[in-house]
């Protein structure tokens, strides 16, 4: 399909800069695309009354690590460029792929002291190697350091990764700290939110478990590949970056027998789903599944497990928003949008969310 079938025009008051306090509070625009679609005004604690008893809600339970790094590469010729790298996916103990900025300036063997920037780390710096190079700006870095260590020195000089359309617009600062971050995140590894996850609290998750609606947890590590831009004409050109994720054999289990009981799989978020429609089969049925997976869902696809998807409002022309026309239907989505748009709904991670029904099944 054609990449301009996605786009669409969003006022640049629409984009959240900071969440709504408390998080389930936020509006949540609810989508049923059988028949004639209905747009209904809701907000994230109305999903006591929306959901059923037996349903599952399916997160993600990866925690934002301090993924953006800033530092200086020197040359034997004494020339300094400075350099931004964002860690996208580990792939060993001292070796990460990376997206780096100006990354027409490196090359491999390339020495890279990172800690150096606008609020340089007193404990020092942490140097890598530049080992191999991609397309876009991509690169593998080997550091000095492994394991545990890395993960320490990468914490110590680290940034929040705040999605580039807010760190265009202000600096990150203590808040984000805990606002970009989940409050279930537990497995560090994410250079990006699951935002859909960051409307539910304590209380969201008390009030639903009274209600009959079980939760789990996969793990998907979010990387900054998703924030990319498509830059093919066409959907079928486009390619994925891997992301690593987690499905346990008791999460499948749990989740089979939701599905067996005529309960409904809640995705929270896209992240869940993409994990979960990797790890399920032709059948419908889902497996403990572990490893990384590229998968690309834009309309045609054909959905094995999910029922229904919580999600936020996505980027034009972005894969996210080619996904849930996926799973609504693109011209569902395209009147969503323009409800929210018009109805003055917030976008993007720190923004309002929506629940949306699946196109094909009776819901």
């Amino acid at each position: 399909m054609r990449i301009e079938l996605f786009d669409f025009e969003l006022p640049e008051d629409r984009i959240a800069l900071r969440p709504v306090e408390p998080r389930d509070s936020a509006r949540m625009l609810v989508v049923r695309p059988t028949g004639v679609p209905t747009y209904d005004d809701r907000h994230v604690t109305d999903l006591v009354s929306i959901l059923r008893p037996g349903d599952a809600l399916v997160l993600n339970d990866t925690k934002v690590i301090p993924a953006r790094l800033e530092g200086l590469r020197r040359r034997t010729d004494d020339a300094v460029t400075r350099i931004e790298a964002t860690l996208h996916m580990r792939t060993g103990g001292e070796t990460w792929k990376a997206f780096a900025r100006p990354g027409k300036r490196l090359k491999v063997g390339d020495r890279i002291s990172f800690g150096h920037g606008a609020n340089t780390c007193l404990l020092g710096t942490l140097d890598a190697t530049v080992t191999e190079k991609g397309e876009g700006g991509e690169i593998t870095l080997q550091f000095d350091l492994s394991g545990a260590a890395l993960d320490e020195a990468i914490a110590a000089v680290g940034h929040i990764p705040l999605p580039p359309y807010i760190a265009s617009k202000r600096p990150e600062d203590d808040r984000d700290l805990t606002d970009y971050q989940t409050v279930y995140a537990r497995d560090e590894g994410a250079v990006a939110a699951p935002t859909a996850g960051l409307h539910f609290t304590d209380e969201l998750f008390a009030t639903l478990s009274r209600a009959g609606v079980s939760t789990h947890f996969v793990t998907l590590h979010v990387g900054a590949g998703t924030f990319l831009p498509v830059k093919v004409d066409d959907t079928v050109d486009h390619r994925m970056h891997s992301e690593i994720g987690h499905v346990s054999s008791e999460t499948a289990q749990a989740l089979n027998a939701v599905k067996a009981s005529g309960g409904r799989i809640v995705s929270v978020g896209t992240t869940s789903l993409r994990l979960l429609e990797s790890a399920a089969d032709g059948e419908g049925r889902l497996s403990a599944w572990s490893g990384p997976t590229d998968i690309f869902i834009s309309p045609g696809y054909h959905f094995r497990f999910i029922d229904i998807l919580m999600t936020d409002f996505h980027l034009p022309r972005s894969t996210l928003f080619m996904l849930v026309s996926a799973f609504s239907g693109l011209e569902t989505m395209q009147g969503a949008y323009r409800h929210a748009i018009s109805s003055g709904y917030r976008f993007y991670s720190y923004g309002d969310s929506s629940l949306l029904f699946r196109a094909d099944p009776a819901m």
